[in-house]
């Protein structure tokens, strides 16, 4: 009788233990989803919930909560638990890693470019990255790979592809003729010296492409990657400068120039090659094209009295060496708040954006820049545009009302993004659509 009470005893007290794991495992799968369910809430009113490029899409029926998708992110918030499956949280954050993609071990999340409401243009790309036009292939940020290390491995499998194609009797003047010299122009011309094909590289800008155009002291995040004729590189955090003299220590080893400030204006097809025009009136042959350039295409103007004026620009490069000026930054995006906070060290900045508020900034920046209001060192002028920009001065216009602001300023900066190059690819032949939510990668 006794051994049958303790037996009793014993079992009652592993089924208790039982249930005080199983109670405190619940009750803490609870509070982390309230948690989850409080960060969305806050995304939401942040406007950094919506994707605005690719981003994960996660199947609830295969998630398993192994937590390995959030454990492998670089960003913070991307993902999160809630209700024992995985969720996107601040979806407008995500850059398009795909370590998620690759790290999910049940194959629960894709890809995907673009929701059902918002449309995301792309120009037609087949998975060799060449277009509905054989011959014209694109890699990098204009086919929906914004990030350095992706643009890099498309630059170089576009060239592996491309380099099938090639015929030795063509008249063509080149093999293959590169547009743009960003990450992935500059991945492809290393890989077309590789394979011994003859090519010639044009930028509209300056090497580096989108890059050139950050910040000196900005930093430029990335994962490693594996650079034609060079090998992996493993760069984590680095400035501007620092990429862009390993590019041109590596082209420059390899004997590779590329022609700056040489703006593609047209490209057709002439029998078995292509005649390409630049803005500058020259003109090359070649057999295959790789369009590589980002989607930002021209920057967006503002189409205001003064817009030309030397003193106004799109691109802030060297904020160092700025001091003592009056300047208006124009814009709410992290391009705009990243440039403002740059120059506010040296100089007087007011920032003019035209809504009641910012949304979508990083959290870094979003913290940085209430902490420059609450200061008092940048000036922020919601719910304004510009109106006129004179030599010494510019002014406001204050939205639903007739109230105008009249400020001294000697530099103006403009960041309202850019215009996808849509004419110049469909003059191409080249189809754009939109797409609607759809998996770019997918188990």
């Amino acid at each position: 009788m006794n051994l049958l009470l303790e037996e009793i005893i014993i079992y009652g007290s592993v089924f208790l233990l039982c249930l005080l794991v199983v109670f405190i495992y619940i009750r803490k799968q609870k509070r982390e989803s309230n948690i989850v369910e409080q960060k969305i809430t806050q995304a939401k009113a942040d406007g950094l919930y919506e994707p605005v490029s690719l981003h994960p899409v996660v199947d609830q029926h295969s998630c398993i909560k192994s937590g390995a998708c959030i454990t492998v992110c670089p960003e913070k918030d991307i993902l999160g638990i809630r209700n024992g499956k995985a969720t996107v949280i601040n979806a407008s954050q995500c850059i398009g890693h795909g370590a998620c993609f690759h790290a999910c071990p049940t194959q629960a999340i894709s890809l995907c470019i673009g929701t059902e409401k918002r449309g995301f243009e792309l120009p037609h790309v087949d998975q060799n990255f060449e277009t509905n036009v054989p011959g014209i292939f694109i890699a990098g940020e204009l086919g929906g790979m914004g990030l350095i290390r992706n643009a890099v491995e498309q630059g170089r499998q576009a060239i592996e592809n491309l380099t099938k194609s090639i015929k030795k009797n063509s008249k063509a003047e080149y093999d293959v003729l590169i547009v743009g010299a960003g990450p992935a122009g500059i991945s492809a011309s290393l890989m077309a010296k590789k394979n011994k094909l003859k090519f010639i590289t044009l930028e509209q800008d300056s090497l580096g492409g989108t890059v050139f155009s950050f910040p000196r002291s900005k930093i430029v995040m990335t994962s490693p990657m594996d650079l034609p004729l060079y090998g992996k590189v493993k760069l984590y955090e680095t400035s501007k400068t620092e990429l862009l003299e390993l590019w041109e220590d590596v082209l420059g080893k390899n004997e590779i120039s590329v022609s700056e400030n040489t703006k593609v204006d047209a490209i057709e097809k002439k029998h078995d090659f292509f005649s390409i025009r630049t803005k500058n009136g020259e003109e090359y042959t070649s057999q295959t094209v790789l369009i590589s350039i980002g989607r930002r295409g021209s920057p967006r103007k503002l189409n205001v009295n003064g817009e030309h004026l030397e003193k106004v620009a799109y691109r802030l490069l060297e904020p160092e060496n700025i001091s003592n000026k009056n300047i208006l930054v124009v814009g709410g995006g992290d391009s705009a708040i990243e440039s403002a906070l740059l120059l506010a060290d040296q100089n007087k900045v007011s920032l003019s954006y035209r809504k009641e508020s910012f949304n979508r900034l990083k959290p870094k920046n979003s913290e940085q820049i209430k902490t420059a209001i609450s200061k008092g060192s940048i000036d922020v002028i919601y719910n304004s545009n510009i109106d006129l920009i004179k030599e010494n001065s510019l002014t406001l216009s204050i939205t639903d009302s007739e109230d105008k602001i009249a400020i001294d300023n000697d530099l103006v900066y403009i960041f309202a993004g850019g215009e996808l190059p849509s004419q110049f690819l469909k003059n191409s032949g080249i189809q754009i659509t939109k797409k609607f939510g759809d998996a770019m990668l997918k188990h």
